[in-house]
């Protein structure tokens, strides 16, 4: 289980996140979402050690995870996809994949862990990763490298941008299969309405802190409806939009 206790994060005197508390139970799937600037990516970054909060903790199974760097919390089973994924001059997609395993993996396995994503092992295993491949392909592969480690917790920054239709459809299949196997919890930053349909919880980020956090059931209402409902009670018990 992910802990994370009144976590604030600012800049040159600008809080970015402002005492954000949140607990991600084990083999759950938990779609952030919110307007854009609210602190999303940030806190992503935070659980996955990219960033470092002014104050605050996190707590992975009860340990304070917050003073370890990127490396050390993949260690533990944390991966992390970039909402932009880097890009690896001389290292190929197989290299990608290889690396993210830690292991060899046969012409199957590549097979498979691209398919996933949208993506023809053939026309893409042996190819280098530099600039001849778009945004959206990188993020595919990028994707791709995290299903196939052995991670206890997941985050997806944005997974649908760039991505082509029939891609995003097999990517929502994906999802929901790591979903019903309750091996990893899963957390995906997302506007997408299907990727949030999928969640268990939905946590609106706004302003740097959490607005609306519940059951999915309860909170998807408010964000499809169209009036003011800062008052209207979603996701409280016996609250009407």
């Amino acid at each position: 289980m992910l802990e994370i206790k009144n976590i604030t994060f600012e800049v040159e005197g600008r809080k970015i996140l402002n005492d954000i508390s949140l607990t991600i139970p084990d083999g759950q799937v938990i779609c952030l979402t919110g307007p854009n600037g609210g602190g999303k990516t940030t806190l992503a970054k935070m659980i996955a050690g990219v960033e470092t909060p002014t104050s605050g903790h996190i707590y992975l199974d009860g340990e304070d995870i917050v003073n370890l760097d990127p490396t050390q919390r993949a260690r533990k089973g944390i991966s992390y996809a970039f909402q932009q994924p880097v890009r690896f001059k001389g290292i190929t997609v197989r290299d990608i994949l290889e690396l993210a395993k830690g292991s060899k993996l046969s012409e199957e396995e590549c097979k498979e862990a691209l398919e996933n994503v949208g993506l023809n092992a053939e026309a893409y295993i042996d190819r280098p990763i530099d600039a001849k491949l778009s945004g959206g392909e990188i993020k595919r592969i990028e994707i791709a490298g995290v299903l196939l480690r052995d991670s206890r917790l997941v985050v997806f920054d944005e997974p649908e941008a760039g991505i082509d239709l029939w891609s995003f459809n097999n990517l929502i299949r994906v999802f929901e299969k790591l979903r019903e196997s309750r091996k990893c919890s899963i957390i995906i930053i997302s506007h997408q309405e299907r990727i949030l349909q999928i969640a268990d919880e939905i946590v609106m980020i706004q302003a740097g802190k959490v607005g609306l956090h519940g059951d999915k059931n309860k909170i998807f209402p408010s964000l499809l409806c169209n009036k003011d409902c800062d008052n209207c009670g979603v996701g409280q018990e016996g609250g009407k939009c």
